[in-house]
């Protein structure tokens, strides 16, 4: 026999919601749902592009083409090799045309999906935040519009640890007793925000710099801004090196450094927001 509750859980919830023991969930509008549309088709076509490119390396390797010592894949010196090859049979070299063919039209669709971001970035309701986090070393405009996409108004996180649990960098934890055994990271949130902030904490094991690139994007804005940039770099970079003197794999030196970076990012939604509103 079944039973329906209906009646009995709207008045638990309805009890529930005026002694304010629900919590908002953050529900994301119609823009912010179609930027987030863009941001993961880019992201399905440069998995694909990865795809296309292993199929073409695995069928030279097979048939013991392979580019010389010290050539980068993937890179002018590698592009060049590639142009330069002739297989050993008509019906091979048809088959290497059309890997080449898929590789570079996947590579077209991954630039025309670039210059719609970076139209959609300038013109988003969220276009101050996107500029403000291209301020960091490792962050340009797809990544700080994969973040706001998938993680929404930053400033909706009341501290940075809730922002760093969102996108599953914490740390796990078993706990029994007196007994408490801290794991890996839990990877439970949001895996688009964060693959791209992994990423981008890479770029924290070179030592603090200003490059032109980087001055470019900061160019225009607020000193501020620019402060808490100058001082995730210099905290990133010394946080990496300390974990790897102690001994600690690469791997996990990069996401103790993506955590931290999370913290940095919502700092600066915050003071983008509260420059925009002062301006």
């Amino acid at each position: 026999m079944i039973v329906k509750t209906d009646r009995r859980d709207a008045r638990k919830l309805a009890g529930l919601l005026r002694a304010g023991e629900l919590t908002a969930v953050w529900v994301p509008g119609e823009e912010h749902e179609a930027l987030r549309d863009l941001m993961r088709a880019r992201e399905d076509a440069a998995d694909d592009l990865l795809r296309k490119r292993n199929q073409l390396s695995k069928y030279l390797l097979r048939l013991g083409m392979v580019p010389g010592a010290g050539v980068r894949a993937w890179g002018s010196a590698h592009k060049r090799w590639l142009e330069s090859l002739k297989m050993p049979h008509p019906a091979q070299q048809i088959v290497y045309a059309e890997y080449l063919k898929a590789i570079d039209e996947v590579e077209s669709r991954i630039e025309r999906l670039d210059k719609e971001i970076e139209a959609f970035a300038e013109i988003s309701e969220q276009a101050p935040v996107i500029r403000a986090l291209q301020s960091l070393k490792g962050v340009r405009v797809h990544t700080a519009a994969t973040v706001v996409a998938e993680m929404g108004d930053l400033r909706r996180f009341e501290s940075a640890g809730q922002a760093m649990d969102y996108v599953g960098l914490v740390p796990s934890e078993h706990s029994s007793g007196q007994s408490r055994y801290r794991g890996g990271i839990t990877k439970t949130g949001n895996s688009h925000a964060r693959k791209v902030i992994v990423e981008a904490a890479w770029h924290y094991r070179h030592i603090p710099h200003l490059s032109e690139e980087l001055k470019r994007r900061q160019k225009a804005l607020p000193e501020s801004i620019n402060q808490i940039s100058w001082k995730a770099q210099s905290r990133l970079n010394r946080k990496f090196r300390k974990l790897l003197a102690r001994g600690k794999p690469v791997q996990v030196a990069v996401v103790a450094v993506a955590r931290e970076l999370v913290g940095f990012m919502w700092a600066i939604a915050r003071q983008a927001r509260s420059t925009q509103r002062t301006a």
